[in-house]
C-alpha cells in the first residue's frame, strides 16, 4: 500500500526539531509527586521517529504521514518497576554518560539492538517526573535517518519491540483515559490502544504532550475509559 498524498514523514522531523528548540511554556504531565525530589534519579528516554516499513497506517484524514512511526517496547513482566508496560527505550543516566542524549542512545542500543550511528538526536525536552520509581526523565526526540533491525536483545528486560504508526496512535477511536485511585480520588490520564497494544502511564503522557505541542492531536474523548490490565 502506498501512503496517500499529504504531510511527508520528513516534515515531522523539522517539527520535532523546532519543538526541542522551543518547547511549550506549559509542559506539565505527571504520574504523581516524586517520593523525594531532592533524591530523584536522572533518566532519559529515546522518542525515536522514522519512516515505517511497507506497512503504513490505514488511517484517513491524519495530520501526519501514514508511514511515520515511533519506536516502543514492552518491558519484561518480571521487572521490579513498570513491569509489562509499553515504554520508550531508555533508562538511568550513568555517571559515564555525557548527558541525557548519550544515555538514551546507549540504553536504546542495549534494549533494541539499534545502531546509534543511524539515529539523529533532535534535542531534548524538559524533564518530567516518574513517581513510581522516583526518576526525573528527560525525553530525547530523535529521527531514524538510517533504520536498522530492532529486537528484544535481553528478554529478561525487554519482551518485545514495536514500530507503531503515529497515525494509529492519533486516531480518536484509539484514544481514551485510564482511571486509577490516587489519594482516595480517581485520577485520569491519557492512553492509547492500537490493536492489542496498550500505551498508558508515563509513555502515554509524553506522547500526549508532544502530539498537542506539535499540533497533531485530533479531537478525542478523554471521558472514554480504557481498562488497565489486572
Amino acid at each position: 500500500m502506498t501512503p496517500s498524498a499529504g504531510p511527508s514523514a520528513e516534515s515531522a522531523r523539522a517539527q520535532l526539531r523546532e519543538l526541542c528548540a522551543r518547547p511549550p511554556a506549559r509542559w506539565t504531565g505527571s504520574t504523581g509527586a516524586l517520593r523525594s525530589a531532592s533524591r530523584a534519579r536522572p533518566a532519559a528516554v529515546l522518542v525515536l521517529f522514522g519512516v515505517l516499513d511497507p506497512r503504513p497506517s490505514t488511517a484517513l484524514d491524519t495530520p501526519v504521514a501514514r508511514d511515520l512511526d515511533v519506536l516502543l517496547l514492552r518491558r519484561a513482566a518480571t521487572l521490579t518497576d513498570h513491569a509489562g508496560q509499553v515504554a520508550f527505550p531508555g533508562g538511568r543516566i550513568d555517571a559515564t554518560d555525557a548527558g541525557p542524549v548519550e544515555a538514551a542512545l546507549r540504553e536504546a542500543a542495549e534494549e533494541t539492538g539499534l545502531d546509534p550511528g543511524g539515529v539523529e538526536p533532535l534535542g531534548t525536552l524538559p524533564p518530567l517526573p516518574l513517581a513510581v520509581s522516583n526518576h526525573l526523565v528527560t525525553p530525547v526526540p530523535a529521527w531514524w535517518r538510517r533504520p536498522t533491525p530492532v529486537v528484544a536483545v535481553d528478554q529478561a528486560e525487554t519482551f518485545e519491540v514495536y514500530r507503531v504508526p503515529v497515525a494509529d496512535l492519533l486516531h480518536p477511536e484509539n484514544r481514551g483515559s485510564t482511571v486509577r485511585a490516587r489519594e482516595g480520588r480517581p485520577w485520569r490520564a491519557p492512553a492509547f490502544v492500537v490493536g492489542e497494544l496498550l500505551v498508558w502511564g508515563f509513555t502515554a503522557i509524553v506522547l500526549d504532550l508532544m502530539f498537542d505541542a506539535l499540533g497533531w492531536t485530533l479531537p478525542w474523548d478523554p471521558a472514554r475509559s480504557i481498562e488497565l490490565p489486572s
